[in-house]
């Protein structure tokens, strides 16, 4: 399957964005193995740097960024760290290549690190849970839904 931005932007709910991108991998299993460096230049090379402000552009609106896209105020991007998901993954000889998908925006989402490992890892239960509101006579102060 091949996923776009374009397809992943019609789905109405988070949760269906986070499935459209789950990738099911394994804790431990490295992307890039031993050639882990590669994908660090990558991050450091202008063409990506020009490529990733352009992806978080595309995904503010009204000045406010949000995870996987999805226009909710539980979901905007607050702070300075913003990831640059590849919806489809990419490999070595990707990088090394200067495949254009590497680069191509319909293959690029925002997101933050949770959700970003928690596509690659983890999924939906691995998500912060919103606060359940406070009620007379609640015992704990801090229970998750």
């Amino acid at each position: 399957m091949t996923r776009t931005y374009s397809e992943l932007i019609t789905l109405p709910t988070f949760e269906e964005r986070f499935e459209y991108c789950k990738l099911n991998g394994n804790v431990g299993s490295q992307t890039f193995g031993g050639h882990r460096y590669l994908n660090q230049l990558l991050y450091k090379d202008p063409e990506w740097k020009r490529t990733r402000g352009r992806v978080i552009l595309r995904d503010t609106i009204n000045g406010h960024t949000y995870d996987l896209a999805f226009q909710d105020p539980d979901h905007e991007i607050l702070g300075r760290l913003v990831f640059v998901h590849h919806l489809n993954p990419i490999t070595i000889e990707d990088v090394l290549n200067r495949d254009p998908k590497v680069f191509d925006m319909e293959n690029l989402i925002t997101t933050i690190k949770v959700t970003h490992d928690a596509i690659h890892y983890g999924g939906l239960d691995s998500l912060p849970k919103g606060f359940v509101e406070r009620r007379p006579g609640d015992t704990c102060p801090w229970v998750y839904i």
